[in-house]
């Protein structure tokens, strides 16, 4: 395996940065005219979702600074579904690991799995509402804009979505990933369900945000509720471009250092390594996935293992099989709760892996190692893909090749990435 060369490269990605979020925030919001919306007293529910959206601490301290100027009473609630093993405390934690926190944004958090069904799509489906939610004199979603996991279509994972399955909590996520069964998942089934919150009067905006190809934000825009299905479909758009992808489109092998839900919905993004569930030979095309641990802040929550032929013992050993299940059953995807072929140590998963590749010559051998598929930046790859991606813009070559380095324990040893200092 040590005749097995690396080398790190970096991809130069889509850097359209946003420098003042307070500024941006607050014109967004004077422009929106918000203290023209809210009355002195009014209670307004802020939905945080589960996402590791880079800002989000500091988006809902400001929301929630604007509201208060303007003599409302703010607070905020957890709007996932049934993400936090599906439980209210769950949910707080979740909250808590982004740094949103009673203390710092300077309102109450009100935590409850609690609903009140609003009525019925016209397919039939039932919608609900977070019982907190629904006792507001206003609603406020904030959420990412970005292409979904399961869904497709012109609206994709943003504000509606939170509107549905967020602000839904389990029940809600449950209702609408049932009825994809049925109805298949266009997006029409999420606007649909939407339509039906919207109608309850209570939706005051949206707060989308987009983020780049480093995981910083782009730009916030604040999207009225009568605008909101159209504008999410261009803020879709916009997006897209900014999506971070992998440089080739062929591998042998992936390497995958974690997972998680705040990495992605199905804890690694199948825009990113292909594999979606109803489309497993798209691009890009990976012959085999190696997912080794999981990410520090999915406190267990393994969904997406599935997607990977091979994973470690210590990452089985770290599941939350509670967590896992609940929210794969929840989204009616049970395969993405199954647990791959394992091994104690990274080095007899890369020596099974690598049988499985046939007779080859480690030199012909096209392999990548990322940290996760929300940071792209920085990767390391095999010399067969370095000879494919030479002369090619934006692809920069760091230090010289190097063999594949294994600790006293048998696991990998990894050069640190720049967005690790």
């Amino acid at each position: 395996m040590r005749s097995l060369q690396m080398v790190k490269i970096t991809q130069e990605l889509a850097r359209i940065r946003l420098f003042d979020l307070e500024g941006a925030m607050v014109a967004q919001l004077a422009g929106f005219n918000l203290a023209g919306r809210v009355r002195r007293g009014d209670r307004v529910c802020i939905g945080v979702g589960s996402r590791g959206i880079r800002d989000i601490q500091h988006i809902v301290r400001l929301m929630v600074g604007e509201l208060k100027k303007c003599g409302a009473d703010p607070f905020v609630i957890p709007a996932m579904g049934s993400h936090g093993g599906g439980t209210a405390e769950g949910q707080l934690k979740v909250l808590a690991s982004y740094g949103v926190t009673e203390d710092y944004i300077g309102c109450p958090i009100l935590s409850s799995l609690e609903v009140v069904e609003l009525g019925q799509t016209r397919e039939g489906i039932p919608v609900y509402l977070d019982q907190h939610a629904a006792g507001a004199d206003h609603i406020v979603v904030i959420n990412r804009i970005k292409p979904h996991t399961l869904f497709f279509g012109p609206v994709q994972s943003g504000l509606l979505k939170m509107l549905v399955i967020g602000l839904g909590k389990h029940q809600g996520a449950t209702a609408l990933h049932q009825a994809t069964i049925q109805h298949g998942t266009d997006s029409r089934l999420l606007e649909s369900a939407a339509r039906v919150v919207l109608g309850t009067g209570r939706i005051l905006c949206g707060l989308a945000v987009l983020e780049n190809g480093y995981d910083e934000t782009a730009r916030v825009e604040v999207v009225p509720p009568g605008d909101m299905v159209e504008r999410e479909a261009v803020l879709l758009k916009e997006a897209q471009a900014l999506l971070p992808r992998l440089p080739v489109e062929d591998l042998d092998l992936l390497i995958i250092d974690e997972i998680g839900k705040e990495i992605s919905g199905s804890g690694m993004d199948p825009n990113v390594v292909g594999r979606k569930w109803d489309d497993p030979m798209g691009i890009p095309r990976i012959l085999r996935i190696f997912v080794r641990d999981l990410s520090p802040n999915t406190y267990g929550n393994a969904t997406g293992i599935g997607r990977a032929d091979f994973t470690t013992t210590r990452l089985v050993r770290d599941m939350d099989r509670h967590a896992t299940y609940t929210n794969v059953l929840t989204a009616m995807r049970p395969e993405g709760g199954k647990i791959p072929v394992y091994f104690d140590t990274d080095r007899e998963v890369l020596t099974a892996a690598l049988a499985t590749l046939g007779d080859r010559e480690m030199a012909t051998v096209r392999i990548a190692w990322i940290k996760n598929t929300l940071q792209l930046s920085e990767l390391l790859v095999s010399l067969a893909v370095v000879r494919e991606l030479g002369g090619r813009p934006g692809i920069n070559i760091v230090g010289e090749p190097f063999p594949l380095n294994f600790d006293q324990d048998g696991n990998l040893v990894r050069p640190r990435f720049s967005f690790e200092h």
